[in-house]
């Protein structure tokens, strides 16, 4: 049986960063998707329906609403 360990990887989003969207500009051309924003849930974490990009609030940050 052969056993392999899936790293998941994350955005971390500082309080400047917001409002979160998807794609961000660090991913590359080829793997665009149509822009959407990304809602943030209280336990500071989201998730992009297209690729499945998981952004997530650094520790500590302060996020101001309307």
């Amino acid at each position: 049986m052969n056993q392999t360990k899936q790293v998941m990887s994350y955005v971390e989003l500082d309080g400047k960063d917001l409002p979160a969207y998807c794609p961000n500009p660090q991913m590359p051309i080829w793997s665009t998707h149509p822009r959407v924003y990304i809602p943030v849930d209280h336990h500071g974490e989201g998730k992009c329906p297209y690729c499945g990009t998981v952004y997530k609030l650094k520790p500590g940050t302060v996020v101001k609403g309307h």
